[in-house]
């Protein structure tokens, strides 16, 4: 089945010059990837006539549909209109029907409608109008040679209407579209490059119809399997049974499919284990304490924390021995092993993490540089503790410790 192919053009010195961000195009791209239209482009164009126009004619020459997003307001710096009057070469004329909906719209508000606001009821000739159910700048649908272009209001909530209500149906009635389906296979602990060469065999013999993208992103890799099938459930058996075969390759390092970040995975763990868990948080200051509270329903298995940052608060609040941290210094394996046991047995929890490091950019020394991060895990079977070199950047240390302290705790937890 062929591939419906779309464009998305966005209009608008405002977003180039980052007044305003574009959040149309990502909601668009969403919600045509759900009725099997592949996005292939996303361009903005500044508010210059011959930009637009050849904005235009490329998208037309690459894509079956063109959606246009902006431009439409009744002021002379709004040009997608006239230009899409020009590009399929017929001329504005007053719709009767638009002006009816204008009209009744500023009615219904108690407001004037002056002779600027009834320009926007002036359509081009050879477009069919789009009702625009709450606005006042109506859709302009406009076909040739098989291909599809559609104009809209840049205002999100009136676009969204729009092509919720209007824009997405008639799509589907216009075009015969194949099912596409997405399956993300969410990976942690190795890096983009080491798991490329061990599922190096299972991707070259992937189908022609099924591609892979490597999704990196802090601490983990996401691979996304596109597929494109007159059939969604010979596409979803197609790839449950690849995932199979990819797990004897690269299974000890996946730990969840789909919209699963790694702390929710570690809830379901820890909830499913009947397990416990505290923290004694240094160099990540309470972030490793975020991202755990951040799932719903945590309170099952997460009982309190700690961020003993000072010499003092670690010795004193936490119970750290003194002669530890002074041969050791707080940034060591001793003294994290002692943050985690001490931890758990003060929280009376099943499991006891810790992490202590040198986030930056100051506090390092010759021996001890920026980066360096030691971080434990304990239960009442074994306390497992690892070494970390991380970057020289304060946020991304804190964030990236606080990742592989979860993954740590995926590779520890009893069976």
């Amino acid at each position: 089945m062929k591939k419906i192919l779309a464009e998305l053009l966005t209009i608008g010195d405002e977003i180039l010059y980052g007044q305003i961000v574009d959040t149309n195009s990502q909601w668009m791209s969403v919600e045509l990837d759900k009725v099997g239209i592949k996005v292939i482009r996303k361009t903005t164009v500044g508010d210059q006539e011959d930009e637009i126009l050849t904005a235009f004619a490329e998208a037309e020459k690459r894509a079956d549909i063109v959606l246009i997003t902006g431009g439409l307001g009744p002021t002379s710096d709004d040009l997608t209109k006239p230009l899409l009057a020009k590009y399929f070469n017929c001329e504005l004329q007053m719709h009767e029907e638009a002006l009816a909906e204008v009209t009744a719209f500023f009615k219904s508000r108690g407001r004037e409608m002056t002779e600027l606001n009834k320009q926007q009821a002036a359509l081009p000739v050879c477009c069919t109008k789009i009702t625009n159910p709450i606005g006042t700048a109506p859709g302009m649908w406009f076909e040739k040679n098989g291909k599809v272009f559609m104009s809209m209001p840049g205002v999100p909530h009136e676009m969204k209407k729009m092509m919720t209500e209007r824009v997405i149906p008639k799509l589907k009635e216009t075009f015969q579209t194949p099912h596409i389906y997405h399956k993300v296979i969410r990976t942690i602990g190795i890096g983009e490059s080491f798991l490329a060469d061990k599922i190096a065999t299972w991707e070259k013999a992937l189908p022609p119809h099924i591609k892979l993208a490597y999704l990196p992103s802090l601490g983990e890799v996401k691979l996304r399997l596109t597929g494109f099938s007159s059939s969604s459930s010979t596409l979803e058996a197609e790839m449950d049974d690849l995932t199979e075969k990819l797990k004897p390759l690269a299974g000890e390092y996946i730990y969840g499919y789909g919209d699963e970040p790694i702390e929710v995975a570690i809830g379901k763990m820890l909830r499913d284990r009947k397990l416990t868990i505290s923290m004694a948080e240094s160099c990540t200051g309470g972030y490793l304490t975020h991202l755990i509270t951040s799932v719903a329903g945590c309170s099952d298995y997460f009982l309190g924390s700690m961020v003993p940052y000072a010499y003092e608060v670690k010795m004193r609040q936490l119970g750290v021995k003194p002669e530890i941290l002074e041969k050791h210094g707080a940034v060591s394996e001793p003294t994290i092993i002692e943050m985690a046991n001490i931890v758990r047995a003060k929280f009376n929890t099943d499991i006891g993490v810790a992490t202590s490091g040198i986030a930056g950019p100051g506090g390092a020394t010759p021996e001890k540089p920026v980066g360096l991060v030691w971080i434990a895990y304990s239960d009442k079977h074994q306390t497992v503790t690892k070494k970390l070199q991380l970057s020289q950047d304060r946020m991304l240390n804190i964030r990236m410790a606080s990742m592989a302290v979860l993954n740590l705790i995926r590779l520890s937890l009893p069976k």
